[in-house]
């Protein structure tokens, strides 16, 4: 069975116009940060101390909010949308470790012990986040509990997603690796639609490829092949689940 833990967005880009400036949004109601990790254990005037410091911004698709090696100067806080994180490995392969949903925390290269970035962030969809200077970082942690806790529980648990995504590719087959993903994606950020689950952002069969270690040709093959069994839709950059279960037993070793 698959569960949908997408959370509602904290910001409707369709209530905004697009010829806004894109450092300048509406100012953000706290009220709408008190149940995200970072802010969960804060009362509301700490939240408005907090993002009365932020920078705010819209992204398009495919833009890159930071660069791996780059110094890390900024960390953020995605309001909306979708981010793909991507690492360059030492023969220039380009692979997809995680894609972070809105309302989580990025770059946030402090967490980790970093001056760095230690991966590239794109989005996926148009997206807005906060921004704040680094330097604030030892200050947020320092001042508010709470940040400093609930930050680093989502550090742990992006480092144990990783570390299952090492297991998977070592010791499942493509086909394995590939069901898993979509179906990690489903639960993450799936909306229902008719005739299934949606992946609830752009996706492309490269973007899988990255994702699960392999060639676009054996993704297209796999996807392909479920689409002919009646499992997944695949078309226009939208992979949609029609038959969850099977995907599950074929994700299992």
């Amino acid at each position: 069975m698959v569960l949908l833990a997408r959370k509602p967005r904290l910001w409707h880009s369709k209530t905004m116009t697009h010829d806004a400036p894109r450092n300048t949004l509406p100012r953000l109601d706290e009220s709408l940060l008190t149940h995200l990790p970072p802010f969960s254990r804060l009362d509301r005037r700490q939240i408005r101390t907090i993002l009365d410091q932020a920078s705010s911004r819209r992204y398009d698709t495919g833009v890159q909010i930071f660069n791996e090696g780059e110094p890390a100067d900024r960390f953020f806080m995605l309001l909306d949308g979708y981010v793909r994180v991507v690492r360059i490995t030492a023969t220039g392969e380009q692979v997809t470790a995680l894609h972070i949903p809105a309302g989580q925390l990025l770059g946030i290269a402090k967490a980790l012990g970093r001056d760095t970035y230690p991966a590239t962030a794109v989005t996926a969809a148009e997206s807005i986040a906060l921004s704040w200077p680094m330097r604030l970082w030892d200050e947020f942690v320092s001042e508010y509990d709470g940040f400093a806790t609930e930050t680093y529980k989502t550090v742990g648990l992006r480092v144990g997603e990783m570390n299952n995504r090492i297991v998977e590719i070592t010791t499942k087959q493509v086909e394995q690796r590939v069901a898993s993903a979509i179906l990690r994606l489903v639960n993450q950020t799936g909306r229902k639609v008719d005739g299934g689950i949606e992946i609830d952002f752009p996706i492309t069969r490269q973007d899988m490829a990255e994702l699960t270690a392999t060639t676009l040709h054996t993704v297209s093959r796999l996807l392909s092949g479920w689409e002919k069994q009646g499992l997944v839709q695949s078309k226009r950059k939208r992979i949609k689940v029609r038959d969850p279960h099977a995907l599950v037993l074929l994700s299992q070793p």
